[in-house]
């Protein structure tokens, strides 16, 4: 019985091993997440931003929906009207090529972040490099601040990639993946002052895809979906700086998926709109179509779930 006892422990330590793998695997499936970190419980707040002060002097009513799909109109185009079947577009708009993201301030200004799109040209590099904004009263588009240290280059055309507004101090968040490839990630995470373009703080080592912020018991969030892979991560922010390191907190049911889009739905509920991303132009320019779950926070069981998921 002794010469068999080594072998029967390797037995049973493969089979612990191979229980544990399994309920890894079924545990990520259900859309469950296994970390711990808890940002606490949040809700929905109305936000400080503002419509254009342009769209009022041409009257045009509200709602408006703001479009930067490219599919009919180079660069923004702004939809309004019954359906939204009238559309405002300037050709002044389509002058710095085509965007991916944006986010407005208090006052309606439109700060825009560039995207490469189907194919690269000599000027492609240059316009990665810069914050775009649409002032708010003259409707306007224009660079509103460049970075010298953003590099995009033919084996990653990308740069400056996300943004967000910062209600409680009217700063910006906004990140570059220039310098990253399919083996390193060195994003840079930037904190702006909009008054005076200087840069509060800067944070490399992350690869940003989507970001928003939130509030809730436990402070102050960066929300963070990733580049790199199909998590959603939060940093914690004190007195206006990122802490030393971002939390997973979620990551989505397919391992090739990539958050593009956070928004706060309801208390303890965001939405998470994915996309396939993998530094090429491939993924973000020839389908534009993106999944999108619900997760929601159980406060009592400290836990992420998935409520639904759309195709």
């Amino acid at each position: 019985m002794k010469k068999y006892l080594p072998l029967i422990l390797v037995s049973a330590f493969l089979g612990i091993a191979g229980y544990i793998v399994f309920e890894k695997k079924q545990y990520q499936a259900s859309g469950k997440s296994e970390e711990t970190f808890d940002i606490g419980t949040f809700k929905k707040v109305r936000s400080c931003v503002r419509s254009p002060k342009f769209l009022k002097q041409l009257k045009i009513p509200q709602p408006v929906i703001i479009d930067l799909s490219q599919k009919q109109y180079k660069g923004i185009a702004l939809y309004f009207d019954k359906n939204f079947k009238r559309v405002l577009h300037f050709k002044q708009w389509e002058q710095f090529e085509h965007f991916s993201t944006y986010t407005l301030d208090k006052v309606g200004n439109i700060y825009l972040i560039p995207t490469p799109f189907i194919s690269i040209k000599p000027t492609t590099f240059n316009l990665q490099k810069n914050i775009y904004k649409i002032n708010t009263q003259t409707g306007k588009l224009s660079i509103w601040m460049h970075f010298d240290d953003v590099h995009p280059n033919a084996n990653n055309p990308y740069g400056l990639n996300a943004i967000a507004y910062d209600c409680d101090d009217s700063t910006l968040w906004a990140s570059s993946i220039d310098e990253s490839n399919y083996e390193n990630q060195k994003g840079t995470l930037y904190h702006i002052d909009t008054h005076t373009k200087e840069i509060l703080q800067k944070v490399k080592g992350f690869d940003v895809l989507s970001m928003t912020l939130v509030k809730s018991q436990k402070g102050k969030f960066l929300l963070l979906g990733s580049a790199r892979d199909n998590a959603l991560y939060a940093y914690a922010i004190h007195e206006g700086k990122l802490s030393s390191q971002a939390k997973k907190i979620f990551e989505l049911p397919s391992a090739n998926e990539h958050i593009r889009k956070i928004i706060i739905k309801n208390k303890n509920t965001l939405e998470l709109q994915s996309i396939s991303f993998s530094y090429s132009l491939i993924a973000q320019s020839a389908d534009k179509d993106r999944n999108i779950y619900e997760i929601y926070f159980d406060d009592k069981k400290k836990m992420w779930t998935l409520k639904n998921e759309k195709k």
